[in-house]
């Protein structure tokens, strides 16, 4: 049986699988930015962590190495 809080019930089609890319493109609306994003199936994730994106427009997750890049 599945997990029942992950995307891979179909109550939960929804969720981002975390961890699933390696490069996510975000917007000032997620600003501040953190890894896992929201909307991300969070049970197989690692902790919340707040990345720097402003000033360089690039971030990278110290835990699971998915880069961000900041567009506009």
């Amino acid at each position: 049986m599945p997990n029942p809080h992950t995307a891979e019930n179909p109550e939960h089609r929804d969720l981002i699988q975390p961890n699933a890319e390696n490069h996510y493109e975000v917007s000032r609306d997620n600003l501040p930015l953190h890894c896992p994003l929201d909307g991300m199936s969070l049970w197989n994730s690692h902790p919340r962590v707040y990345l720097s994106i402003e000033a360089s427009g690039k971030a990278k997750c110290p835990y699971c190495g998915a880069d961000y890049t900041l567009v506009d």
